[in-house]
């Protein structure tokens, strides 16, 4: 018990000589072995060079870096042995890197009809779900927090502000919500007031909001203003914006007019999430990614890495080089004057 403690202590001690030692060892014996070689290329050297035996320049420096790129590639690969394997560990972003995803989720009768997708074989509210869960994987969910404002005849918040993606993920996949509002017309402006008022003490910029709605018996009049804390607006439209379905005694289709207009005039951007996906260049420009500023911390891992391509390559270079520039002379040819 004690020998393993003893042989315990002593490894964590030496540990960290063991890369440079063995690299200077390396380092050492090359350039002895490298030395003895030169040596006997000397004397062979009007074969090899030509009259005067004098190598190209590439012939006189490259046998020499043979030795510190060996060392350097014993260096880092043993570095890189020896450590512990990196772990990427969710950042957390700081009050200034949170941007806040406000959704305006319509969850009226209408959004349950099946009229969404490619096909049309999908319910609309599915179809926001499907879209949403793009928006996800094409974000840094570590500096997103989620909100959730249910619309019906009236607003209901059902989760704000979570780090938690698959709880929204749940609520998103046709969690049946209108049954907890008293039936009627769709007050999709009753959920805007819900989310500004949720996102109004936020910083500036900070967050976006994304309205999901088929736009169905939404009023033309009546846009509220929106707080210095939200600086995109994302209107998704779903279900099928020409033949549409029936329900309750009428034609149900995708508003899509209306929804433009509504993004006009909230001056954000208006999507038909009916068919395709968010595009991407939509996401960056909302979500501010590709940040500028954000500084490349170089650790002992990565000049490790740098140190074994460089001796590397060197190492597996060296011999096509000298084969293509090492000497002047080709024999049977005359030489140079």
């Amino acid at each position: 018990m004690h020998g393993k403690r003893a042989a315990g202590f002593l490894w964590t001690a030496l540990h960290p000589m063991v890369a440079p030692l063995c690299a200077i060892l390396v380092l050492v014996l090359m350039w002895v072995a490298e030395t003895l070689h030169q040596r006997r290329v000397t004397s062979l050297a009007s074969l090899a060079f030509g009259p005067d035996g004098k190598p190209a320049f590439l012939g006189r420096v490259l046998p020499w870096l043979k030795a510190p790129a060996a060392a350097l590639a014993t260096w880092g690969l043993l570095v890189l042995a020896t450590m512990p394997p990196k772990v990427h560990p969710p950042e957390e972003a700081s009050e200034g890197e949170i941007k806040h995803v406000m959704m305006i989720l319509d969850v009226s009768p209408s959004m349950q009809l099946i009229d969404a997708g490619k096909e049309g074989m999908i319910s609309r509210r599915k179809q926001c779900a499907t879209l949403m869960q793009s928006f996800f994987r094409r974000v840094i969910m570590e500096q997103v927090r989620l909100s959730v404002i249910a619309v019906y005849t009236g607003a209901k918040p059902v989760v704000v502000d979570t780090r938690d993606v698959e709880v929204v993920r749940n609520i998103l996949n046709d969690l049946p919500m209108s049954h907890a509002f008293d039936p009627g017309q769709t007050q999709l402006f009753s959920g805007l007031e819900e989310a500004i008022g949720i996102c109004r003490p936020w910083a500036k910029d900070s967050t976006t909001l994304v309205i999901l709605s088929d736009g169905d018996t939404l009023p033309a009049i009546g846009m509220p203003s929106l707080p210095p804390s939200v600086s995109d607006v994302l209107v998704v439209g779903v279900g099928d914006p020409h033949q549409g379905s029936f329900i309750n005694g009428y034609q149900s289709k995708q508003e899509n007019s209306t929804l433009r207009q509504m993004a006009a005039r909230l001056g954000g951007v208006y999507h038909d999430g009916n068919a395709r996906h968010i595009q991407s260049d939509v996401l960056e420009r909302m979500m501010n990614a590709g940040k500028e500023g954000s500084a490349i911390r170089l650790t002992l891992r990565e000049f490790a890495l740098m140190a074994a391509s460089i001796g590397s390559l060197l190492l597996a270079t060296t011999p096509f080089l000298l084969a293509w520039g090492g000497t002047r002379y080709l024999p049977g040819m005359p030489a140079e004057a």
